[in-house]
């Protein structure tokens, strides 16, 4: 009797958080929906000028015509490239980096003191430094990406070894994790959560930095179409970038991170 109990609450807890998310998927696409149908309205009453904010059809249309000639998927595809080499190296820094600075006090009076001060400056800020130690090279943009996400990375990583409880740092010496195992089995795993946050804050860093350097640096990629539109004054091809970074940023956040979250909360209860 109480295992049916048990399973008729499984199940209702099941359909509700299914009904949840379907609802919450249609309330979003309500949204989008009414938003497109008032810019149509707007710029179909003459609110403003076409030729500084295109209607939704010129957009649409330069979407088509950017997908059937190449030219968008090719910059989406080099902005992503640029975009996976240079966070991949912040994560493979930043994590390791963070765990230390979180465990040895004299590396977070030096360097966690210099990562804090880095974190304040603007991404952007590195692309002059960089132009002049690699030129207009992929060097320079890899570097702007690094320096933007790394410091993110790095301190998410840092205060998540600081939360560790201390019972698991008194007890990992007794059950035999010491040196590297000490890292690798009760750090790591310790501060996960964080670990998973930074690397959100870190691609969102990353992402931003790769966009603000292809704005300034003429090459194939996102940030160089919209550009171009700019000085085009095609303002359709501007707003259709635009929705295309809205776009990967969305699904970035909902179909990789939010895997990660819901794993975090499974695993640990929070996130």
């Amino acid at each position: 009797m109480r295992t049916d109990s048990k399973s008729d609450i499984s199940h209702a807890q099941l359909f509700l958080r299914r009904h949840e998310r379907m609802r919450s998927r249609v309330m979003r696409l309500a949204f989008l929906a009414a938003a497109v149908c008032l810019w149509h309205f707007l710029a179909s009453a003459g609110v403003w000028n076409e030729l500084l904010f295109p209607p939704p059809r010129e957009v649409l249309q330069s979407l088509i015509s950017g997908f059937s000639d190449g030219t968008l998927p090719a910059a989406i595809f080099a902005s992503m490239w640029r975009l996976c080499i240079g966070y991949g190296i912040s994560l493979a820094i930043g994590v390791p980096l963070g765990l230390l600075i979180g465990r040895i006090r004299l590396l977070d009076d030096t360097v966690g003191s210099l990562a804090v001060g880095l974190q304040s400056l603007p991404s952007i800020c590195w692309l002059p430094m960089a132009l002049l130690w690699f030129g207009l090279t992929e060097a320079a943009m890899q570097f702007v990406i690094i320096m933007g996400s790394l410091m993110a990375v790095t301190l998410a990583v840092r205060d998540g070894v600081r939360a560790t409880p201390t019972f698991y740092l008194r007890a990992a010496p007794i059950l035999g994790a010491v040196g590297w195992r000490f890292y690798r089995y009760v750090l790591l795993p310790a501060s996960f959560p964080s670990v998973v946050t930074g690397a959100k804050l870190g691609w969102t860093f990353a992402w931003r930095s790769l966009m603000a350097a292809e704005l300034l640096y003429v090459t194939t990629g996102i940030g160089s179409t919209l550009m171009m539109g700019r000085e085009l004054h095609d303002m359709a091809l501007v707003v259709a970038s635009m929705l295309i970074i809205i776009t990967i940023g969305l699904i970035t956040d909902r179909f990789i991170f939010k895997l990660g979250e819901e794993f975090v909360h499974k695993r640990w209860g929070v996130g």
